[in-house]
């Protein structure tokens, strides 16, 4: 892949987000299991809130992303009170397609690890797209 050098979104840009697991944050709040630790839904939304961090301060205006694909294991548990870190770093851009690696940790554990994929749009007409098919 070959960078254009004026390109918004250089690989190697890079993000974190914090969360303190409260009950809401839970797979029995969210409705994803019956226990009361971080939900699986909520970690994939911590891990692409990363992504959105990486690209904000470049975002061009009137553009966005979106989410488009996620791979994500989910290796450990946390419970309520404890801080989770989720990591995002840009490793290719290709034309509108962003593709990042994402792991989400709570201290020195690997709480979750993947790949996020994002696609640059149009906000406006994404929104009127989308408008339209409901």
């Amino acid at each position: 892949m070959l960078e254009q050098p004026d390109a918004p979104f250089p690989p190697g840009l890079t993000a974190r987000v914090e969360l303190t697991v409260a009950d809401a944050d839970t797979a029995r709040a969210v409705g994803s299991g019956d226990v009361p630790v971080l939900a699986t839904p909520r970690v994939l939304a911590l891990a692409e809130a990363a992504t959105v961090a990486a690209t904000a301060p470049r975002m061009p205006t009137g553009r966005t992303t979106v989410g488009v694909r996620v791979e994500l294991a989910h290796l450990a548990a946390t419970p309520v009170g404890r801080t989770v870190v989720a990591h995002a770093r840009l490793v290719e851009a290709d034309g509108r397609r962003l593709l990042f690696e994402v792991t989400v940790t709570d201290g020195d554990t690997t709480v979750a690890s993947g790949r996020v994929e994002r696609a640059l749009v149009d906000r406006q007409r994404f929104v009127e797209r989308a408008a339209r098919v409901s």
